[in-house]
């Protein structure tokens, strides 16, 4: 491997290509996602699990507290030129400790969530070949067989990447939408009606519950500025496809729970979900238009999780490579690669790391849906609240400090309503965590390894000004 090693001050610029334009980056980020399998598989499972009719609201709140977050969220990424986005951000406003422990959150959390959805992923291809073929076959042959791809595709530029991510998430996003239209074509179960976005609907059941799966629905937005040293004239660039995602990821979902909740019934889609969470919107795709759908379906929610952890992946890489490039990390770790400009070397690493991890969970016998994933998913959702609460306070002191010939709405207003917003979601998260993770004794236990995540950064950067 050829490789050259990045700058390590914060100000300089790694050779990196400069190949990502606003629309990559938003296949990137939307893939990351992974809209098939948030609404062929989370929707569902959020009717029966917060027993409310009210699910299409919670991902449009959701939408709106991303949205507000995002104006100071950009607004910053324009001042701090570093490809380290949450981490670098925390930095520059609340001071080094709280950055390096963010950083080594944020580090935490992409990595088990990555895991989490290579379990996932072994599992949904298992239960197709198993559908289709009547072969019984271990998932975790099928998560070594897509951990190994995915290496391989982000050991190389980011463009191979993005053009996979935006043939996948195509064909995923065009299955739902012609459900979406058949159902909504043929008027749903009975008749259209709002009333899943009433004031009522918001608040019956255990909307704490909703909301709590709307955000998870969200995860990975913020990697437009991950990818800020790939791509073309970032501070354009950043805050548009940031935008573009959040909306477009929002009214996405809020209209297909809606046609789901339709197809089904507004007085049944709860029993529905109950009864079928896995089969309801396959069931619902032969309905409404024929029972291919249904297969196709099952067929893009594999590629829907592949497309989600090849993102993941190489969101994982860029942070390791920031930290690598600060000396937070082994300084190797921020090497590109003369020929594919890539941060090749950390992603090498990375999938190491993932290997063995995968191999650990494997050899305990832990289930790859009910426990690897809802886990360490849960565990990733907390974890990245928890960022996008610390970057929201670190806006407001950054801008507290510097001039800027900017509105107090992007500078104060904004990150001050993010911040109360992602507080309050985050308490709920906290509140149903037993519910997300599989019981007391691991919500437990998860909580306590993300607290333990920030400490390790917190420890590093102690040791550093102590050297």
């Amino acid at each position: 491997m050829t490789t050259t090693q990045a700058p390590a001050t914060t100000g300089a610029r790694p050779a990196l290509r400069r190949n990502l334009g606003v629309g990559s980056l938003v296949f990137m980020v939307v893939a990351a996602a992974a809209p098939l399998t948030v609404v062929g598989g989370t929707v569902p499972l959020v009717f029966a699990t917060s027993r409310s009719t009210g699910v299409p609201a919670h991902y449009l709140i959701a939408a709106v507290v991303l949205t507000v977050f995002s104006v100071g969220f950009t607004t910053m990424s324009r001042y701090v030129d570093n490809a380290g986005a949450f981490y670098t951000y925390v930095r520059a406003g609340l001071g080094r400790i709280a950055g390096t422990g963010s950083a080594t959150l944020a580090l935490f959390s992409y990595a088990v969530l990555a895991i989490s959805v290579y379990a996932y992923c072994g599992a949904a291809t298992t239960n197709a070949l198993q559908h289709y073929f009547g072969v019984d076959t271990p998932w975790w042959v099928w998560t070594a067989l897509t951990a190994l791809l995915v290496a391989w595709l982000g050991y190389h530029d980011i463009e191979l990447s993005s053009k996979v991510l935006g043939l996948l998430l195509l064909g995923e996003v065009a299955v739902i939408v012609v459900l979406d239209v058949a159902v909504l074509a043929r008027g749903g179960h009975s008749s259209l009606t709002l009333s899943p976005f009433s004031p009522t609907a918001v608040g019956e059941g255990s909307p704490g519950v909703g909301l709590m799966f709307a955000f998870f629905g969200f995860i990975g937005f913020e990697a437009t500025a991950v990818f800020r040293d790939e791509t073309r004239d970032p501070d354009r660039t950043i805050p548009r496809a940031t935008y573009i995602a959040v909306i477009s990821i929002g009214l996405f979902y809020a209209l297909s729970s809606w046609a789901i909740a339709m197809g089904s019934g507004v007085p049944h889609i709860v029993s529905d979900s109950t009864a079928d969470p896995e089969g309801l919107v396959v069931t619902l795709a032969g309905d409404y238009v024929l029972p291919v759908l249904g297969d196709i379906v099952q067929v893009l929610l594999v590629t829907s999780l592949f497309a989600c952890v090849l993102s993941f992946h190489n969101v994982v890489t860029r942070y390791q490579y920031a930290l690598g490039a600060e000396r937070i990390l082994p300084a190797r770790l921020g090497e590109i690669h003369l020929r594919h400009h890539a941060p090749s070397y950390s992603s090498l690493v990375h999938s190491a790391v993932t290997a063995v991890a995968l191999v650990v969970v494997t050899v305990a016998g832990l289930d790859p849906v009910t426990q690897i994933y809802a886990w360490l998913s849960g565990a990733a959702t907390l974890g990245l609240l928890l960022l996008m609460s610390l970057t929201s306070a670190a806006v407001i002191v950054y801008f507290a400090r510097h001039e800027a010939r900017l509105s107090r709405w992007r500078t104060l207003v904004a990150p001050a309503l993010a911040l109360a917003g992602l507080i309050g979601v985050t308490l709920l998260v906290v509140d149903n965590f037993p519910l997300l993770v599989g019981g007391t004794v691991a919500a437990w236990a998860t909580a306590g390894t993300v607290a333990l995540s920030f400490a390790v950064g917190v420890v590093l950067a102690a040791r550093r000004r102590a050297v």
